[in-house]
């Protein structure tokens, strides 16, 4: 069994984005997608049959990316464990805790903020 990262950039999206993320999951026994267009997806599969598969769902004007993850690298239903703990520390750096300076997800805005008040206090000042 072997973990690869897969990425892809689409052109149009709206297109093929839904067919390409089914072969995706249909590929392997396990995977997880971190972000928009990156996965890790775990299976028996060579590289190459990988590839095959996907670059059947892509235009010329798309790119795509396998890569065989090293064997210390691991994918044990890790994806939500990770952006749960992110997201705490995130939470944590915007109570005024010492920690990292990225922010990976909004941070929810005081029930008294408004997304209507934010708008029109944005108009009221352009």
């Amino acid at each position: 069994m072997r973990t690869f990262l897969v990425s892809y950039e689409l052109a149009k999206p709206h297109l093929n984005q839904p067919y390409l993320a089914e072969a995706i999951m249909s590929l392997g026994v396990a995977w997880a997608r971190p972000l928009e267009n990156v996965w890790y997806l775990r299976a028996d599969a060579a590289q190459t049959d990988i590839e095959a598969r996907l670059s059947r769902l892509i235009d010329e004007n798309d790119g795509l990316l396998i890569q065989e993850t090293r064997g210390d690298a691991r994918m044990l239903n890790t994806g939500l464990r990770w952006f749960r703990q992110r997201r705490n520390a995130v939470l944590a750096d915007c109570a005024g805790e010492e920690g990292s300076n990225v922010v990976a997800f909004p941070v929810k805005r005081p029930q008294s903020e408004s997304t209507d008040d934010t708008l029109n206090e944005v108009r009221a000042t352009a």
